[in-house]
């Protein structure tokens, strides 16, 4: 048990910066669905909409995300947009994730409150911008 540990100290760089890139990329792939119709999704008649903010702030916040940029503020927007998506289209549904489709709310809001907590860590863009 002891190597276990050992190893997940070592590497939590390493598995952190993977989580980020990971959250990041899903997260601007919702993002892309809404506004050029991606991986299968439908585009927004118009950008001035809320699916269409949701839409940007999925796509450029998951991007900045997944490369460490102002990671905390992207994180703080996609927290807000999951919670505006389980009011707005999963609540009336009913309160269970399972039962409202409200699943990747669900894990992305969760996702983004250990990205608020733990910001962008080792690898990333904002650790660029700090140097100067």
């Amino acid at each position: 048990m002891q190597r276990v540990v050992n190893f997940l100290k070592r590497n939590d760089d390493k598995f952190y910066f993977a989580f980020r890139v990971i959250i990041g990329s899903i997260f601007a792939m919702y993002g892309a669905q809404k506004l050029f119709g991606a991986f299968g999704g439908t585009a927004v008649e118009t950008y001035f909409s809320l699916f269409g903010l949701a839409g940007f702030i999925e796509f450029f916040g998951g991007l900045m995300i997944a490369f460490g940029l102002f990671t905390r503020l992207a994180a703080f927007f996609g927290a807000c947009v999951m919670i505006g998506a389980w009011i707005k289209v999963h609540i009336p549904k009913g309160l269970i994730p399972l039962a409202n489709g409200g699943e990747a709310a669900a894990l992305f809001f969760a996702a983004f409150l250990v990205l608020l907590a733990f910001g962008t860590r080792k690898w990333g863009l904002d650790n660029l911008l700090n140097k100067n």
